[in-house]
């Protein structure tokens, strides 16, 4: 897969990627707005439907989430493009992850110890 990124990347260049990945961004964006943002009655309906579909032999689709994995699934292959784009790897990614989710943790446990005096 990462030789035909690869090739979307260089085909269309990274500007017009970059142009895409803001549209990318704003979809799923949207989707996790809309998820939220479902109102009562909605959210009764397709508890309902989740729950007599097996009664009914269907299987229940979360529309929502399957919405929200779509656009996520878009926005990492624009993310991969621009990994290979600069020749970053995995691993680097992952470390700078541990560190800046580490950071936050640490943020976090500031903050209650804070709230606890």
């Amino acid at each position: 897969m990462n030789e035909k990124l690869r090739k979307i990347v260089n085909h269309y260049g990274l500007n017009t990627q970059l142009k895409y990945f803001q549209s990318e961004i704003f979809e799923l964006n949207e989707a996790i707005i809309k998820e939220r943002n479902i109102g009562c009655l909605e959210g009764a309906i397709d508890n309902v439907i989740r729950v007599l579909s097996p009664l009914m032999n269907t299987t229940y689709v979360d529309k929502g989430r399957e919405h929200i994995k779509e656009e996520i699934a878009d926005v990492m292959v624009m993310l991969k493009q621009f990994q290979l784009y600069f020749d970053i790897s995995s691993d680097e990614i992952k470390e700078v992850m541990r560190n800046k989710v580490a950071r936050q943790v640490e943020r976090i446990s500031k903050e209650e110890r804070k709230n606890d005096k």
